[in-house]
This record gives C-alpha cells, structure tokens and sequence, in this order.
C-alpha cells in the first residue's frame, strides 16, 4: 500500500502529510495469508493489529459443539485484531482467518506505542475509530435483539455490500444469527418481491 493511499484513507479522520503516512507505515509489515489460514487461533496470545490490504479477514468464536459464530469482517481498509488479547496479553478467545488471498498491514504492540509516542495525533486517529466501532457493535445488538432476521439481512446488505461479494453465505447467515438455509429463503422472498 502506498503512502499515498494511507495519507488519503487516514485523512477522512485526521490530517497527516506524506512524510507521517511513511512514518506510519514503516511501523507495518505487510503478511499474505492464503484463503482459509487462519491469522489468530482461539487461544493463542493475539501480536498484532491488522490493516487489511486485500481479501478479507473474519473474526469468530468458536462454541463448545464446534459451531463458528461470526462476530465480524474486515476488508480493504478495515482494522481486525482481538484486542483485549493484544492491548492485555491475554489468550485470545476469538479466531481470526483469512476469507480469500488476504492481505494484511500488521503492527506490533510495542509498533503501536511507538506509533503513540512518535506521532501523537495517531492516539486520535484510533480513539475515533475505536468509537466507531463501539457504535457500529452497539447497533448490531440492538438490530439482534429487536429486528428480525429480514431486516437484519437488509441492514447488513445497505452497511457492508462488499462483504457479500466476498464472504461464503455461510459465514453472512452466522454473521446474522440464522442458518445458511434460513438466509437462503430470505433471499429468494426478496428476489421474488421485484
């Protein structure tokens, strides 16, 4: 990824020039991961902060009978990581694997604190988005506890369309609380309202 394109993504929050999008960057390294690998195992102590670059990463739990519940996506641009893990150094409880050739911009913890340190502005960039993940994970509950399962498919649809485009149905029906075959009805009763 280019400076360029890193100085034009983190302007929509803060302003940086060139010279601090190379800053910022050279704190990264860059990691591929091919379709299916998983990034983190539930577990496992989570290194780093992930940048996706390309493809996609998902995030799950995975429950005592195997079953794997989606908690979220990432895909160009979008930061993953189990942060208590990372932020705690604690074993992660969740899974994070690549959904198609992936890939990432990751950053150590001590990166991260060096990023702090060095480049103040960079604790505002990421208290913004970590608001706007609060919200974004707030709304989820509200949309999980009070919509139903159609709505909940015409939100995510409107939110995150290129995830669709991405993400085996699968993974969109856990995403959304229901079976792939449920998901499956849903789409056709749409398909058949036009």
């Amino acid at each position: 990824m280019s400076p360029e394109e890193i100085q034009k993504n983190l302007r929509r929050y803060i302003n940086i020039s060139l010279e601090e999008a190379e800053q910022f960057l050279s704190l990264f390294e860059t990691v591929r991961y091919k379709n299916r690998k998983v990034v983190v195992e539930s577990g496992d102590y989570c290194r780093y902060f992930f940048l996706v670059e390309e493809g996609c990463l998902m995030t799950y739990y995975t429950d005592g009978n195997g079953f794997e519940h989606v908690l979220q996506f990432a895909t160009h641009m979008w930061w993953s990581g189990d942060l208590p893990s990372l932020m705690n150094n604690v074993p992660s409880a969740y899974s994070i694997k690549a959904i198609g050739d992936t890939s990432l911009l990751q950053i150590s913890k001590p990166n991260l604190d060096r990023l702090y340190r060095e480049l103040p502005k960079f604790e505002r960039y990421y208290r913004i988005i970590f608001q706007n993940a609060l919200v974004a994970h707030q709304r989820r509950i509200i949309q999980n506890i009070a919509y139903t399962a159609e709505e909940r498919y015409l939100q995510f649809r409107e939110a995150y369309p290129q995830v669709e485009l991405l993400v085996p149905q699968k993974y969109i029906a856990s995403y959304l609380g229901i079976t792939p075959e449920f998901l499956s009805k849903i789409r056709r009763r749409l398909s058949n309202r036009k």
